[in-house]
Parts: structure tokens; C-alpha cells; sequence
């Protein structure tokens, strides 16, 4: 059995002399007795079993966690008002309803809408407002015809 070794090649500093014209072998730089122990040594490793080189253990290369995927859960509240200024609410999850025709303060989804969203608060405030308007004119719409029958009432006690 034959064991070829590579020898280190010298570094040369000569630019013009190309790599390949510097070569050296075993024979060149040992004499023939060591190159001939060193052929029975390899020759003895290769019989006695493979040769472990001991070599740190490699870490395994970092893995980024994944990201946490969080579970969505999908509600939806549907709040509808009237003129008159009657609200109501319905909760929905998925195609069930959890909660269905809950009768709401007209304050209070003016509260919610602010704690939700600037942009959820203007235009509900503005429904409630034209709902708080109307509903004045026909309080004092209301009053007019109460204070007309008490003036009816008391013509005819006369």
C-alpha cells in the first residue's frame, strides 16, 4: 500500500515565476529513510482503523425564533341609531350572534366611540346632535299643544 503526502509549497516572492514551476516533493525535503518511516507509519495507521482527528464540536448555526403567531379573535359589533334617538347594538362572532337588539344610551355610544377613535367619535356625535335636535323640536312642539289643552281646559271650568 502507497500513501501519497502533499508537502507545503514555499511561497515565493519572485512574481515572474509561475506557481506551477515550483514544485516539491517528500523526497526533496527529507531524505529517503524518513519518507520510508513516514510510508510505515500511515501504513500502520491505515491497518490499525481510521484515524479520528479530534476537532472542537461545530455549534449549531443561531436559529431565529419564530415569530409567536397570536390567535385572532374576530367580533363585530354593529351599533344602529334612529332619529329618534333609540340606540341599539348587536355582537356577532363569526355567523353566531352573542348578543342581539341590546338597547343603548345614546351617551354612551358617544363615550365608546371616543375611547375607540377620534375619527369614530365626529361623525357619531354628529348623528346625535341632528337625533338631540329633533328631538327638542318635538318637546317644545310637545309642550306648545300641553300649554294649548290647559288653556282649553281652563275656558271650560270657567
Amino acid at each position: 500500500m502507497t500513501v501519497d503526502t502533499l508537502a507545503v509549497e514555499a511561497q515565493n516572492d519572485v512574481a515572474d515565476t509561475p506557481d506551477d514551476a515550483i514544485v516539491t516533493s517528500p523526497a526533496d525535503s527529507a531524505p529517503a529513510s524518513e519518507v520510508v518511516s513516514d510510508v510505515a507509519e500511515a501504513e500502520a495507521e491505515v491497518d490499525a482503523g481510521p484515524v479520528v482527528a479530534e476537532e472542537k464540536p461545530k455549534r449549531a448555526p443561531a436559529k431565529k425564533a419564530a415569530p409567536k403567531k397570536t390567535k385572532t379573535l374576530e367580533l363585530t359589533l354593529t351599533v344602529t341609531g334612529t332619529a329618534d334617538g333609540e340606540w341599539k347594538a348587536e355582537l356577532k362572532q363569526g355567523n353566531s350572534y352573542i348578543a342581539k337588539n341590546l338597547l343603548v344610551a345614546a351617551a354612551a355610544v358617544s363615550r365608546a366611540a371616543k375611547e375607540l377613535h377620534e375619527d369614530l367619535s365626529g361623525p357619531i356625535d354628529e348623528v346625535i346632535d341632528a337625533a338631540r335636535e329633533q328631538q327638542a323640536a318635538k318637546v317644545a312642539a310637545l309642550e306648545a299643544e300641553l300649554e294649548a289643552a290647559r288653556k282649553a281646559l281652563a275656558e271650560l271650568d270657567e
